[in-house]
């Protein structure tokens, strides 16, 4: 064997022995994860294609937000056309991500509240989007928003077995389909939360306790449909060791992270948008009452302090984003105060994050990131099969 040879095995080697163990991939239909992270879809404009792509390229399952994608198209285009502005952002986005990371998987999050919903999702699926996620509300005609011979999977994203129930029994008897898979997003979540304020630290809304109860809920469409439909938690999932837990312990698929993706390179929002979460601390956070009248998990900054003084007034709706967003009532405007904070004016506007949060320490790449995850995960694995010590 020349030396040359010698090398390049060598090469070949460490490529293949990069983790101490490999992590059972996340499997939705045809749609193979090695990796099995889903990068949680952030808005606005916090996860494009620049995040999707560096995720779907570490192995992951990489996800745009689709919420006001048009505004990144030119403000005044924006402004005269929004939902055209925003199917052409969106399929551009998707477009990008695909070419960024060809092979890769690329999702998109499309909330049900939006506005144009269902042109957004009808567009995701016609620029090639491999999944959609939807949440934010129940996506009970998800299925016939897909165009014919469209292969996108779709995933609803819940808060609850009866949520995952509903949702499962509506696409079986109108459109004899089942999710492809579902995603249970409990109350330690950065943004909006499917929660009433009392039940966010309710024992029975904890994680941990929804995702077997929804992996129950989901066994008799499995048996219906004849394949499994893969449970995904999210929200407050912050390790390798959480990973392990959630897939080991509880039986999920795989998990979706969006906390840990805003503080890497390759996150689509603005350098001091990403530096709020390394300067958080744990009193930061705090649950906000949203426009859109829904509690939200936040860093409390400068924004919201003045809100809760009493100093913003209301003032007119740019764009009517949100359908439950009562405009005339709120003492803000949601959507500025989100892109202003995307572009780094965190005095106009405010950052939405997960209850760890203020964990964040540094910023890294997002393979960074995986690779220290996949070996916290592997270290769980290989205490959890050593047993305790004497």
């Amino acid at each position: 064997m020349t030396l040359v040879s010698k090398r390049i095995k060598k090469v070949i080697v460490m490529m293949e022995s990069k983790w101490s163990c490999e992590p059972p991939a996340l499997k939705i239909g045809d749609l193979v994860a090695r990796v099995p992270i889903v990068q949680g879809g952030m808005g606005v404009g916090i996860s494009l294609a620049g995040l999707a792509s560096a995720v779907a390229r570490a192995g992951g399952i990489g996800v745009i937000s689709a919420a006001l994608v048009g505004i990144y198209e030119g403000e005044a285009y924006f402004f005269k056309n929004p939902t055209e502005a925003n199917i052409q952002g969106i399929k551009r986005q998707i477009a990008l991500a695909k070419k960024k990371a060809p092979g890769g998987i690329i999702g998109v999050n499309i909330m049900v509240a939006l506005t144009d919903f269902e042109p957004l999702c009808r567009a995701a699926c016609e620029a090639g989007a491999d999944i959609l996620f939807c949440g934010a509300g129940l996506p009970l005609n998800l299925p016939e928003l897909r165009p014919e011979g469209a292969n996108t999977k779709l995933v609803p994203i819940v808060s609850s077995p009866r949520a995952a129930q509903l949702v499962a029994k509506r696409w079986w008897s109108k459109y004899q389909y089942v999710p492809d898979a579902v995603v249970v997003e409990g109350p330690k979540a950065g943004g909006h939360l499917g929660f009433a304020p009392d039940k966010i630290e309710a024992e029975e809304s904890r994680l941990e306790v929804l995702v077997p109860q929804v992996l129950e809920a989901m066994k008799p469409f499995e048996d219906k449909a004849g394949k499994p439909i893969p449970v995904i938690p999210a929200g407050g999932i912050y390790t390798g060791r959480d990973i392990y837990y959630y897939i080991n312990k509880l039986g999920a698929a795989g998990v979706q992270m969006a906390t840990r993706f805003v503080a890497t390179h390759e996150c689509d929002a603005a350098p001091a948008f990403k530096e709020a979460f390394v300067k958080a601390t744990k009193e930061d956070l705090t649950i906000i009452k949203s426009p859109v009248g829904l509690p939200g998990r936040a860093i409390r900054g400068t924004f919201i302090k003045e809100v809760e003084a009493g100093k913003k007034k209301p003032y007119k709706c740019i764009y009517h984003c949100l359908k439950t967003c009562d405009y005339r009532k709120s003492p803000y405007c949601i959507a500025a105060a989100l892109i202003n904070a995307q572009r780094g004016r965190l005095e106009a506007g405010f950052v939405f994050a997960g209850a760890n949060a203020w964990r964040v320490d540094k910023i890294v790449s997002v393979q960074e990131l995986i690779d220290e995850l996949i070996e916290e995960y592997c270290q769980a694995l290989k205490e959890d099969q050593e047993g305790p010590r004497a």
